[in-house]
């Protein structure tokens, strides 16, 4: 059953790339379009053709999405939206998922690959992690996509977590962002995006269920942020052993 599984996951895998390749064909003309508009209409724009692309193409791949928790998205308020991370498989459900439109803080050598860059950069804040400059001018971006009226989600454990523990430690910046400008934290937590594209495995895409859970904003208040930091982390792994299946 495994060998079948296995062989099975490998044409999934050779559909998708090819399914994926020629959507983004198809989006790529009005993704360059928008790009005519100002902020934050840009982005929010982009959000809506996203959200459309990636909804047509999890179906044709046999993903569907369950999100929990939208409601705690209130009209007016700015969040930093945190995810864990476990897979490249995050990455397109994370930012047109998210109910608002967002941006997310992103590596800057995803932006070199032919065509999915430009269209990669249009919804992310790039960082070269390399450079201490880089990562001093991303944050300064993050803070204007928050005082435009948009919202950042971040990956607070800073790459994939290919271990077995449910969290790997985070990092400080999406807390440090929160405190500078006031915005409340949205804990969200993915589940099942390994068992769709495992770290594991090569060239291997399993259909199936993808669950994105909102969690209830964390207001900054008096909190510091390595408090803020120490509250999200905990309430995320205490949510994730509760629900995880």
């Amino acid at each position: 059953m495994t060998i079948i599984k296995n062989i099975l996951a490998r044409i999934f895998a050779f559909w998708a790339l090819i399914l994926f390749i020629v959507t983004m064909l198809i989006v790529f003309i009005p993704m360059l379009i928008i790009g005519l508009w100002p902020e934050p209409r840009r982005t929010r724009l982009f959000h809506r053709t996203s959200q459309i692309w990636m909804a047509v193409y999890l179906t044709l791949t046999g993903v569907w999405i369950v999100r929990k928790g939208k409601k705690h998205f209130k009209k007016g308020e700015r969040y930093v939206v945190i995810c864990n991370h476990n897979t490249l498989m995050d990455v397109p459900v994370t930012t047109p998922f998210i109910p608002v439109a967002n941006k997310s803080i992103a590596k800057i050598e995803m932006s070199r690959i032919p065509l999915f860059g430009i269209i990669y950069k249009r919804g992310a804040v790039l960082v070269d992690r390399k450079s201490e400059e880089s990562r001093k001018a991303s944050y300064n971006k993050m803070k204007e996509v928050l005082q435009i009226g948009l919202n950042m989600c971040v990956y607070p454990e800073g790459t994939r977590n290919k271990t077995k523990e449910p969290l790997q430690p985070f990092h400080s910046g999406a807390f440090r962002l929160a405190v500078d400008t006031g915005c409340a934290i949205i804990p969200t937590v993915l589940f099942n995006t390994k068992k769709v594209l495992p770290n594991d495995k090569t060239f291997y895409y399993w259909p199936g269920k993808i669950e994105m859970h909102f969690l209830e904003p964390i207001a900054v208040g008096s909190m510091t942020a390595d408090q803020l930091k120490e509250k999200s982390f905990n309430l995320m792994k205490e949510y994730y052993l509760l629900h995880r299946h």
